[in-house]
């Protein structure tokens, strides 16, 4: 593995992510930008147990969780429904609006993505929750699988950049991104972060995880075609100097839109978590002042998109 060392994963020819003394510095030196505590414009959805025939619907949840459901079969990226984005029940990045469906609507789930170690993408009471549920299989990415597994979370399947893995009516490949790993202190890059194509048929709908901007949206493009839906990340991207190696400002994602040639892009990562100084709310207002002609969504939790 050209991303790996031999004890922890690295992103190749590409920055590395920022370390302990720089987080120290830009928490030192922000100044975030005020947002308020809660915002209870969330309307919710219910979504239909299942989608046959050629449509696809996705619904933004919340945050990077997004609900893809196409020829009968229902998959659920980096899902979170906690209070908190932390370890901690009392402390950390706090929910500022409730997810877009409701827990007792969610229908069934085949398969979970889990894009990295994070705790806003790596959620385990949302996990453990849904494992009780049953008939979820969770794809994780390479070494990630010891940690769901301890807590009794499967079937897990570890997918490490360029492999796949064929599920009942779709197929998943594990693509690179540029990001790191960690959960603590001593467990940095431990494990590996990626992005997800997902096959079906005659359709590819790419999902990139958390990530910053890099040559491997070509990469995806020239090995796969272009997605017929990509959801890319806008948020937690102040400041720059600290969030550039491993998040995207919303004008880089619409040049990874472009890059894709996507038919359809759905903004993902922002509302829901304030992680970075950026304020809630202004990712998508950036991205719908630079992306005004383009076909990239910018949908609140909740909202649906019926994809032909």
């Amino acid at each position: 593995m050209v991303h790996f060392d031999g004890k922890r994963f690295y992103n190749p020819h590409a920055p590395q992510a920022p370390g302990l003394l720089d987080a120290l510095r830009w928490k030192l030196t922000s100044r975030p930008q005020p947002s308020p505590v809660f915002i209870s414009d969330v309307e919710p959805s219910i979504p239909p147990r299942r989608v046959e025939g050629a449509g696809m619907r996705t619904t933004l949840v919340n945050h990077s969780t997004v609900l893809l459901q196409q020829r009968g079969s229902n998959i659920l990226t980096d899902p979170i429904w906690s209070e908190r984005a932390s370890p901690l029940s009392w402390a950390g990045p706090r929910r500022r609006r409730k997810p877009g469906v409701s827990w007792e609507d969610l229908p069934p789930i085949d398969a979970v993505l889990i894009s990295h170690n994070h705790y806003d993408h790596l959620d385990l009471p949302t996990l453990r929750r849904l494992a009780d549920r049953g008939d979820s299989a969770f794809i994780v990415p390479a070494r990630g699988a010891r940690l769901l597994r301890s807590r009794n979370i499967g079937p897990v399947h570890e997918l490490d950049w360029g492999e796949s893995l064929s599920l009942p009516g779709f197929t998943i490949h594990c693509v690179p991104a540029l990001h790191f790993s960690s959960r603590g202190i001593y467990d940095r890059n431990m494990t590996l972060w990626c992005g997800y194509v997902i096959e079906c048929r005659d359709r590819l709908v790419y999902f990139a995880g958390d990530t910053a901007f890099g040559n491997h949206f070509a990469q995806i493009r020239e090995k796969f075609g272009s997605p017929r839906l990509a959801l890319l990340p806008i948020g937690a991207y102040q400041p720059r100097w600290f969030m550039s190696p491993v998040h995207m400002a919303p004008d880089e994602a619409v040049r990874a839109h472009r890059i894709l040639a996507a038919g359809t892009s759905i903004a993902i990562h922002h509302g829901t978590f304030q992680l970075a100084d950026e304020g809630l709310d202004t990712p998508r207002q950036q991205l719908i002042a630079c992306a005004p002609r383009e076909s990239f969504l910018v949908l609140d939790n909740g909202q649906f998109a019926d994809i032909p």
